[in-house]
């Protein structure tokens, strides 16, 4: 019997043991920090040994196999010992990719793939197709695997769930933008985290569908570095294409082969510019899946929106609060200041990630009248944002209620405050959901 050992025991590493049991295998799991209480459950309630506060390494060395969870960096010390032993690391998408049959539609990207991903997932259903939602999103792919059956997926899938994928194919695959995030694991070097995304497309066949944004520069400077015989089906909101979808007459068209599918503008359920090429992408997938044109339609049209993405918390005083926790780098931070259309008190702040702010100098001279910084250390904010926005209107807090209280007394009636990080949660929130909710809390507690 081959044993397997998971590194890490949160939702991938746990989905990747329950699967790793079902299939037969000697399994360990293995967590140097402390494991949830209700991941410990699920280990129990399936018979698997683990171990917390440690990584034994006879335990661990033994594997013949190890999966890897994302979140674990692949320089610390135990993984490098895997590596010089010449044991085979590989990820949860990976491991679970050979037990599964399902059509995969599969998202990445720096920023949009959540939005993308719950909007396929949802054509999709609204199709009535029999599908499940996973990867970097709801419940792990492995363990839907071992003990569902679906016979499509929609997978939101982060460059480090990438890294260690050698032979998963999806059916369909998107690569939403690419712009420089989590630099800090790709040894702040670009070219390492580019790379990592285009893995999506690595083992696409001529019959498969690559599906990406034609705007994007990144992206395009390095379609030619890549060897995909799919159907390349580009986006784009600046021309026109033959394949794929673009913008006339303020409506979106899709062409799928010879089909042809238009959308108003006016009717989509998600505004601002990102937002239609996230429907773009969405469309398209959509096409190529064999939806009907009019539950494409009435499907972008009925959509709601994404907890911790641009979401709407409540009003105060005349006050609008945003809940953009999901924003943890420059970009994204961007695509929320740019959509703003009254006075924003911008809550920034956390762990960063190599973040250059240089992008969003000229939105926040134009919409920031006030910035809260939520974060260990602001130093850096402070050097990027003073001279825009003044010392007097910049305070620092270390917690979403204070932060909150220092933006209601900054904000009128009518401005808004924008909660839109730009940075990584894990200096002061458990993950962005944490802080997303903590947001919300003390909104409602003003």
């Amino acid at each position: 019997m081959s044993r397997i050992v998971v590194l890490g025991g949160a939702e991938s590493g746990v989905g990747a043991a329950v699967l790793a049991k079902v299939k037969g295998f000697d399994v360990f799991l293995s967590d140097k920090g402390t494991i949830k209480a209700e991941y410990a459950e699920e280990l129990d309630k399936w018979g698997i040994p683990y171990e917390q506060g440690t990584h034994s390494e006879e335990l661990i060395l033994s594997a013949d196999e190890v999966i890897k969870s994302p979140g674990i960096p692949s320089n610390v010390p135990m993984v490098r010992k895997i590596e010089e032993k010449g044991i085979h690391i590989i990820s949860e998408i990976e491991f679970a990719g050979r037990y599964d049959s399902a059509k995969k539609i599969c998202i990445t990207g720096s920023n949009g793939k959540t939005t993308t991903t719950s909007l396929i997932y949802y054509l999709l259903q609204q199709a009535g197709l029999n599908v499940g939602l996973g990867g970097n999103i709801g419940k792990s792919y492995a363990y839907q695997v071992a003990t569902e059956h679906f016979d499509y997926y929609v997978l939101e899938i982060s460059s480090f769930q990438l890294d260690n994928c050698y032979d998963f194919r999806p059916d369909i695959a998107i690569i939403t933008n690419i712009t420089p995030d989590h630099l800090d694991r790709y040894d702040h070097d670009m070219e390492n985290y580019v790379r990592a995304k285009f893995r999506i497309t690595r083992n696409l066949r001529p019959e498969d569908c690559f599906i990406f944004d034609s705007d994007d520069e990144i992206t395009i400077n390095h379609l030619d570095k890549i060897v995909t015989r799919a159907k390349k089906l580009p986006f784009t909101q600046k021309g026109e294409v033959e394949q794929g979808a673009f913008l006339r007459d303020n409506k979106i068209v899709v062409r799928y082969e010879k089909d042809e599918c238009d959308i108003y503008l006016e009717e989509l359920a998600l505004g601002g510019k990102h937002n239609i090429y996230n429907s773009m992408a969405a469309a398209i997938a959509a096409k190529a899946s064999g939806i009907d044109n009019e539950v494409i339609r009435g499907a972008l049209r009925s959509f709601k929106s994404i907890e911790h993405r641009l979401e709407p918390v409540m009003s105060v005083g005349g006050v609008m609060y945003i809940n953009d926790s999901k924003a943890t780098n420059v970009d994204a931070a961007w695509y929320a200041l740019e959509c703003q259309k009254k006075p924003v008190v911008w809550i920034v702040g956390g762990t960063d990630k190599g973040n250059d702010y240089a992008p969003l100098f000229d939105l926040v001279r134009e919409k920031v009248k006030g910035i809260v910084c939520l974060g260990v250390d602001n130093a850096k904010i402070h050097k990027a944002f003073e001279p825009i926005v003044g010392e007097d209107n910049m305070v620092d807090t270390r917690s979403a209620d204070e932060a909150v209280k220092a933006a209601a007394a900054m904000a009128q009636d009518g401005d808004v405050v924008l909660l839109s990080p730009c940075c990584a949660s894990f200096d002061l929130f458990t993950c962005y959901e944490d802080r997303g909710e903590k947001f919300k809390e003390a909104v409602r507690n003003l």
